[in-house]
């Protein structure tokens, strides 16, 4: 009797590894920098290392590569994000922007809801601002 088992496939590889995040994460900058809410939380000279960084830090929290660690440490995203304030309209407007994103993916239902699930929350956690 052969004992091969098959490794469980990680949602980073079932939604298509590296290229699917990039996509991903693209699109929703695409929409950031037309946004008047959020386009002034990214400085002209940082816009392309918060896209690289948000998809690092997605494609290890998915299961890929660990690289966004390995350049940067523990993600401490509260902390990272406490410069900025963020109530619940810069929240709507990311989720608004990311959702956008996620759809133009084409995932399969469940894949999509389980990414958004975990967008949402994200979302949601890093508000740090009470709303007037």
């Amino acid at each position: 009797m052969s004992g091969t088992t098959e490794e469980p496939q990680t949602f980073y590889e079932a939604v298509g590894g590296e290229e699917t995040f990039r996509r991903l994460v693209h699109r929703f900058y695409r929409g950031v920098v037309d946004d008047p809410l959020l386009r002034p939380m990214y400085p002209d000279e940082d816009l392309p290392g918060a896209e690289d960084r948000l998809r690092l830090f997605l494609i290890q929290y998915w299961g890929g590569p660990g690289t966004y660690s390995q350049e940067r440490g523990h993600p401490r995203l509260r902390m990272r994000h406490n410069p900025f304030v963020i109530g619940s309209a810069e929240r709507d407007a990311w989720l608004k922007h990311m959702h956008d994103a996620v759809t133009s993916l084409e995932l399969p239902e469940h894949l999509e809801k389980r990414l958004w699930d975990y967008l949402v929350y994200a979302a949601h956690s890093m508000v740090n601002a009470p709303d007037a």
